[in-house]
């Protein structure tokens, strides 16, 4: 199949940029760390691109030809609310440096990026103060880029809440539709937090933001209810003892919404994050904390402290509980059940937790990507 456009993917996990982008584009270079991700992402898409390394040791010789967009879903742990605060000075997210000295080395041999889209949680938005977004903006428009940033929650694609910021700069000699950029943020993709954050930017740095639009997706169709496995492989069901437990360390409030579930003769799956709370006295507790709204919690890593998520099937007096399947999980990041994913469940987690929801990367592809690449450049003519 001839594909219309070509992608390089930096911090590329199992490849759920390249799942989102879809049969449109190709993939001629891909890079990772770490040597697991590294492994699902051979298993799904093969490893003739891939290069296993630091991005600091990616060489603009290990970049072919001229590609039309740059995914950089670079390490978010140090621009996270649950992070110790180092921003783009510590050594995970502070690796958006060395990945950016691959496109400041691109443009003096005349073959950067297009377009580059940069892909972190919300956190960006707000650390120190902001300095780090403006570090990251300033960053772009340096390099001759115009750019502006979205914030897409993965719930309206998947029963999954997981906001995120992608930021998108394109070439300033890429023509822009109209339709493509509004003169003021629209409250769907532009928060509060993004529009503060904009507002701290300089003059000049303003002076190459864009406001992007889309049109809003349309209403989910997938419930929570559908992506439950009927007999999960890599997960068993908990003991009685267990799903007491469970149930033992919920407040009044979380133990009501179990109440009131059991209501409903119908089946009703609930998720739950165990979180340690402080109560009025200053002790803490470990609490179980249950939503039946039909979307999960964000996944995350099962590293650092955080807990995997659990589901509770409740039907009647039945209450069942167990931790969420690999599979489950997958689809909640909106891969397709034939993606292959690692059979150690801790890996699946991990890999899944730090990926991006694919239908949320297709939803950009279509409606900005894709229109802003095939629009001719400033003084050409279309084919």
């Amino acid at each position: 199949m001839n594909r219309s456009f070509t992608f390089y993917e930096f911090f590329c996990g199992g490849g759920m940029a390249r799942a989102g982008l879809g049969a449109n584009w190709e993939c001629v270079f891909a890079n990772d760390i770490d040597p697991k991700k590294a492994e699902s992402y051979q298993s799904n898409w093969g490893g003739d691109i891939l290069k296993l390394s630091d991005v600091a040791d990616v060489q603009v010789e290990d970049l072919p030809e001229q590609a039309d967009l740059v995914w950089a879903s670079f390490p978010c742990q140090d621009l996270s609310l649950a992070g110790m605060g180092a921003g783009l000075k510590g050594d995970r997210s502070g690796t958006f440096w060395p990945f950016w000295k691959k496109i400041k080395a691109l443009k003096q041999e005349n073959r950067n990026p297009k377009v580059v889209v940069l892909e972190n949680v919300c956190g960006a938005l707000t650390s120190h103060d902001g300095k780090d977004f403006t570090a990251i903006c300033k960053a772009l428009k340096n390099e001759g880029y115009k750019f502006g940033a979205v914030v897409m929650d993965a719930v309206d694609f998947v029963p999954q809440s997981r906001p995120r910021l992608f930021i998108i700069g394109i070439q300033n000699n890429l023509n822009i539709l109209d339709y493509l950029c509004s003169t003021a943020p629209n409250e769907k993709w532009h928060t509060d937090a993004l529009v503060t954050a904009y507002s701290k930017l300089d003059k000049a740095t303003k002076n190459s933001w864009i406001w992007w639009n889309m049109p809003h997706p349309p209403a989910r169709t997938v419930n929570l209810a559908d992506i439950i496995e009927d007999n999960p492989t890599t997960v068993t069901w908990h003991t009685v003892e267990e799903t007491n437990r469970l149930i033992e360390l919920m407040s009044p409030v979380n133990l009501a919404k179990l109440r009131k579930a059991q209501e409903n003769k119908e089946l009703k799956v609930g998720t739950i994050y165990r979180r340690t709370r402080t109560n009025p006295d200053g002790t803490k507790n470990q609490r179980a904390e249950i939503r039946f709204d039909d979307i999960a919690g964000c996944l995350r890593t099962p590293t650092g402290g955080s807990s995997r998520q659990i589901i509770m099937l409740v039907k009647g007096r039945s209450v069942r509980s167990r931790l969420l399947s690999s599979r489950e999980a997958a689809r909640l990041m909106g891969l397709s059940d034939d993606y292959k994913l690692p059979k150690n469940y801790n890996d699946s987690y991990h890999l899944l937790g730090d990926g991006l929801v694919v239908p949320v990367v297709n939803y950009i592809a279509t409606y900005l990507l894709e229109p802003i690449l095939s629009v001719p450049e400033k003084g050409k003519k279309a084919a």
